[in-house]
């Protein structure tokens, strides 16, 4: 059944992915993004809108969310992928690179995904998908990312906190922890990479639509480690 998907950080490498693969779907697709700007294959698409929204400004975003309950009366899930990283061990890593990290990979995510759970809660049925990363989860992967890691870390628990609050109710936050992702933008970041071991967008995106589904229906409190070899 055709649903209405919330996405963020929806002009990025993973997210241009996943809106493609949800347009494709045939579910009508709110993209969310700080730019204006739309890829080509979205251009005339009936199902898809774009706005261009602050996620680390709370009455914005707060805003922004009602509006959107407002015109579509249900959003069924929210890809909350909107996020940055940075290399930094704990030498290296002060309070602003902190601060930083903590407001774009958690506040972001928290500032959306509040409105939308109440939303969901109050229509008996709703999916939240946080992006997590392996070094969140890894600590040999993470003592070089540390700002990076710590702010992944907490969309675990927010994830968690969200589940108690929905338990017995059709309304179910997931995290999925990508390794490195193949996008054009880490490809020139790290051109000597053994690529074959990462994992892709495109494969990223067939699990949110799974988890979307009518097929992830019984999932609960799943948290994905999608590695590839990396």
């Amino acid at each position: 059944m055709p649903k209405t998907i919330l996405i963020t950080g929806a002009n990025g490498g993973l997210g241009t992915a996943v809106v493609k693969k949800f347009l494709d779907a045939g579910h009508t697709v709110i993209s969310v993004a700080h730019t204006d700007h739309q890829p080509d294959f979205t251009r005339g698409n009936p199902h898809f809108e774009h706005h261009a929204v602050n996620l680390v400004d709370e009455e914005e975003t707060g805003a922004f969310i009602a509006t959107m309950i407002s015109k579509h009366r249900q959003i069924h899930g929210a890809l909350l992928l909107a996020g940055g990283f940075a290399m930094g061990n704990i030498e290296s890593t002060d309070g602003q690179a902190l601060q930083k990290m903590y407001s774009l990979n958690f506040e972001t995510a928290y500032f959306t995904a509040r409105p939308l759970f109440t939303h969901m809660m109050q229509q008996g049925y709703g999916r939240i998908v946080f992006v997590g990363s392996k070094p969140a989860l890894e600590k040999a992967a993470g003592k070089g990312v540390v700002a990076y890691a710590l702010s992944k870390a907490l969309l675990f628990e927010l994830s968690a906190l969200l589940n108690e609050t929905a338990k017995g109710k059709n309304v179910v936050s997931s995290v999925i922890a990508p390794s490195i992702i193949d996008t054009p933008t880490n490809r020139r970041d790290m051109p000597d990479a053994d690529t074959s071991k990462w994992v892709k967008a495109e494969q990223i995106a067939d699990l949110l639509e799974f988890i979307c589904s009518e097929k992830g229906e019984p999932l609960r409190e799943a948290v994905y480690k999608i590695y590839n070899n990396a």
